[in-house]
Order: C-alpha cells, then sequence, then structure tokens
C-alpha cells in the first residue's frame, strides 16, 4: 500500500510541477498572441482564472485519485493478508504434524488460489500418509502380538511342566516361521514400495505359465471343493518379455486370494486374451466381492476387504500391494472391479506383449 501510494504522489508532483510552471507560461504566450495589452486588468484576471481552476480541478483530482486508490490498495492489501496469513498459519500447522489442516480459498487471485489449492492437496495426501502410518502400527502389532502370546504361554506350560516339549515343539515352530515369514513380508512390500523388486526379463509363452499354474493350484482347489477353470481365448500363446517366477507370484497371490474369498462350491476362473500390444491376464470368481469404497483401498499394505475375517486365516495383507508393484516394474497395470458384495471379483492384469511376438 505504502508502495502504491508513493507512486501516485510522485505522478502527483510532476503533474503539479507541469501545470504550476509550464502551463501558466503557455497560456499566458497565447494571450499575448491576442489584441489585450500587457499588463491589462483583463489579462491578470484571465490568467488568475485559469490558474483557479487549473489548481482547483487538481487537488479535487489529486484527492479522489488518493481516496481510490487508498481503498483500492487496501482492499487488495487486506485480501492478500488474509491469504498468506491462512497459508502461514496452514504450514505452522502442518509442521506441528496436524494433517488435517486446510487452506480456505478467498478468491485472492489465480496464483494465490493455485497455491492453496496445492497446499491442501500436499496436506491431504500427508494426512493419508500418516493414517496409513497409524494403520501400519497398528497392524503389525496385531501381527505380532498372537504368535508372540502363543510363544510366550508354551515356554510357561513348558517350565511349569504342563505341557511337554515333544508337543509344545510343532507349535513353537509354527509360530516361529509366522514370525519370520511376517519379517520378510514387510521387507518385500518395503522393496516393492520403493521400486526396488528385481526382475529378470526372458521371453515365454503366457499359455504355458498359466498352464504351470493351474497344476500347481488345482489340489488345493479341490480340496476346498473350489472349481478352478483355465480360459485361453487365442489359439496361439502370445509371449511375454517378463520374469516367469515373478508373475507366477502375482498369480499365486490372486488365486490365494480369490481361493480365501469364495465359497465351497464357486468357482474361480483364470483366462488370458490379447489386445492389440497388450496381455490381458484375470482371474475372476464368484465369491464375497468388495464395495466400491473398498475397492480404492485394496493395494494399500496391510489392508483387508473383510475385517471381521480372523488374522490367522486372512494372510497378512500385502499380497496385493507386492503382486501391483511387481506388475508395475513389468511396465503393466493391475486393477480390480467388483459389482459388489457377493456379487465376486476380478483382478486384471495388462502386459505389454514382447516385442518380437507383436
Amino acid at each position: 500500500m505504502i508502495g502504491q501510494l508513493i507512486v501516485l504522489l510522485a505522478g502527483a508532483l510532476t503533474i503539479t510541477v507541469l501545470t504550476v510552471i509550464i502551463g501558466p507560461a503557455v497560456f499566458h504566450y497565447h494571450l499575448l498572441q491576442t489584441d489585450l495589452p500587457v499588463g491589462s486588468d483583463e489579462l491578470v484576471h484571465i490568467e488568475r482564472a485559469y490558474r483557479d481552476a487549473l489548481a482547483l480541478a487538481l487537488g479535487v483530482g489529486l484527492v479522489v485519485s488518493l481516496l481510490a486508490a487508498g481503498l483500492v490498495t487496501w482492499n487488495l492489501a487486506r485480501r492478500l493478508r488474509q491469504t498468506l496469513h491462512g497459508l502461514t498459519s496452514a504450514v505452522d500447522e502442518l509442521s506441528r504434524g496436524h494433517y488435517s489442516t486446510r487452506v480456505p480459498s478467498v478468491g485472492a487471485g489465480t496464483e494465490l488460489d493455485s497455491l492453496a489449492a496445492t497446499l491442501n492437496d500436499m496436506a491431504a495426501r500427508l494426512d493419508a500418509v500418516e493414517e496409513t502410518r497409524r494403520q501400519l502400527l497398528s497392524d503389525l502389532a496385531h501381527e505380532l502380538r498372537t504368535p508372540i502370546a502363543t510363544l510366550s504361554a508354551h515356554h510357561e506350560a513348558m517350565a511349569d511342566g504342563v505341557i511337554e516339549p515333544e508337543t509344545a515343539m510343532p507349535i513353537l515352530a509354527g509360530q516361529t516361521v509366522r514370525l519370520s515369514r511376517l519379517a520378510d513380508d514387510i521387507s518385500e512390500v518395503s522393496r516393492a514400495e520403493e521400486g526396488q523388486l528385481a526382475v529378470e526379463l526372458r521371453p515365454f509363452a503366457v499359455h504355458d505359465l498359466l498352464e504351470s499354474i493351474l497344476r500347481e493350484w488345482e489340489e488345493r482347489f479341490e480340496t476346498a471343493e473350489v472349481a478352478l477353470h483355465l480360459e485361453m481365448a487365442a489359439r496361439r500363446s502370445p509371449m511375454l518379455d517378463a520374469d516367469p517366477h515373478r508373475l507366477a507370484q502375482v498369480l499365486g497371490n490372486l488365486l490365494s486370494n480369490a481361493l480365501r474369498h469364495t465359497s465351497p462350491g464357486g468357482t474361480v476362473t483364470l483366462s488370458a486374451t490379447m489386445e492389440s500390444s497388450t496381455v490381458v491376464i484375470s482371474v475372476a470368481d464368484d465369491g464375497e466381492g468388495f464395495t466400491a469404497e473398498d475397492q480404492s483401498r485394496l493395494f494399500e499394505r496391510f489392508f483387508r476387504a473383510d475385517s471381521a475375517r480372523t488374522r490367522e486365516n486372512s494372510g497378512s495383507g500385502i499380497g496385493l500391494t507386492i503382486s501391483r508393484a511387481l506388475v508395475d516394474a513389468h511396465g503393466g497395470t493391475m486393477d480390480a472391479a467388483s459389482e459388489g458384495p457377493g456379487w465376486g471379483a476380478t483382478f486384471t492384469i495388462r502386459l505389454p506383449r514382447a516385442i518380437a511376438d507383436r
């Protein structure tokens, strides 16, 4: 505001100097071109009238300009100050860990509104990361509590002579394996989210991979009384430049997930099709399905769509997270779809075909 006033005053001073010094001289010169005698009362009166009218107009114009400029500048400065104060307060709250803070849009200009929107987006992301961190710690505590409690109880029972070591050893070994698997899963998902999972690419036929997966899993599906079908639309198998072991890990996670959420008598279908330069691999079931709200979180680590399912039987909750990271490492995409609870689910993987196969 002070800078604006300085500019206005400088302009007013310049106009005043020009009108007081140059204007009267020019006006006097033109009066001399008339027939009025020099020094006459008429000439003096005309020049005085000119100076008075000029001073009045200049004074009124200067006052109106200063008032208008001051009002506009004060309004803009106030809005700008409110916006900057809101931004400063929001950044201060975020720095103290209050990630639910948001900056209201006050219409202070496109740039500041864009900055406020960006800050709000960053705050939302930080809030989501913090929520994930809290959920992660909670899930880890829950995952660790059961095997640790089991190990502790059996050690105390053995120390008190309530249970024989030969009887307790299988249970202790099982819980130790569970803890080891959990540690490996945490390490795996960390490397997956950092993009550090190693893949060894080589050409292979998709049909060979799917038939191998079918042979590996059909016994477990028969035991669970769930039908497992393989559908391959193309007569000639498409080729992939990928890591067959990593893709087998992905499909294993999807089949395990489908088997867990499909009741006896249900059906799981493993299929492969071609779409131009893309190979589409799908795992579809007619089991529990999931809600639209759960769909956006399916690939989050440690998230389970069925929170009531026991931890012992529901896995560690990071299989889909690792699977998507592995598909991303191959330059593909992975998504999930369901029409709702009770209508089954379909997980779809899209991978680029081998260049030679195209």
